[in-house]
């Protein structure tokens, strides 16, 4: 079997072809962390323009310093233009960016977009085969909203099982909707183990906890609208 070879000069040739990928990877590698350090800083026109140096043809580095830019525009209260480059980074990963599919759904419900929203966090549910949390429990938020609370709860108790910093609010969340559908005692056990994620720091919980158990010994009519829900307003989850 005859073995197939290259001339000496070809070798050499692939060898600086590589060198030269390796290295424009190098910049570009070089760039996303100055951006990221500049949106540390909360310098986001700064990072946006370290961002915008990763060529197209940097492949997944593209992707995410797109979806990078996006954030920048996000937290410039540029929300439109936030969204036009979370859809194209979602585009470049063929809609497989949680990430990126997340905070554009957080982008279109501060617009009151919430049909797009909701299609946007079930987006990243599905590309993440239902592993990405945060988008669980936007969902389970826009049910509680909706008055669906047998759906929400559902949601929230998925959210809550899947490691995070939404654990506590999801359990939180969770015991408000078992409350509205009348289950108390396992209202109060949320609102326990919610308290316990956040090692007390929750204070919606430990608020809800209170309600919970007053008017459960004192057997009163229930104003479920006393119950406070956790809103995360960051954006992370």
């Amino acid at each position: 079997m005859r073995v197939k070879t290259f001339p000496a000069t070809a070798i050499i040739l692939l060898a600086i072809a590589s060198a030269a990928v390796n290295a424009q990877t190098s910049d570009f590698q070089v760039a996303l962390k100055r951006g990221d350090a500049f949106v540390a800083q909360e310098k986001y026109r700064e990072a946006i323009g370290e961002y915008g140096k990763v060529s197209s043809r940097a492949g997944d580095l593209y992707a995410r310093a797109i979806y990078n830019i996006g954030v920048c525009y996000y937290e410039l209260w540029q929300t439109e233009d936030a969204i036009v480059f979370y859809k194209r980074a979602i585009e470049l990963k063929q809609g497989n960016y949680p990430r990126a599919s997340h905070a554009l759904g957080v982008a279109l419900e501060d617009l009151g977009r919430i049909a797009e929203a909701r299609a946007a966090y079930e987006q990243a549910s599905i590309a993440s085969n239902r592993n990405f949390a945060p988008a669980i429990y936007k969902l389970g938020l826009l049910e509680a909203k909706a008055g669906e609370f047998a759906k929400a709860a559902a949601l929230f108790k998925e959210a809550a099982a899947r490691d995070g910093e939404h654990v506590a609010a999801s359990h939180n969340n969770l015991g408000v909707m078992l409350a509205q559908l009348g289950f108390m005692k396992d209202a109060e056990r949320e609102f326990v183990i919610a308290l316990k994620a956040s090692h007390g720091s929750l204070g919606d919980a430990q608020h809800n906890l209170n309600l919970c158990r007053s008017l459960t010994a004192a057997s009163v009519s229930r104003d479920y609208r006393a119950y406070k829900m956790s809103i995360n307003q960051s954006g992370k989850f």
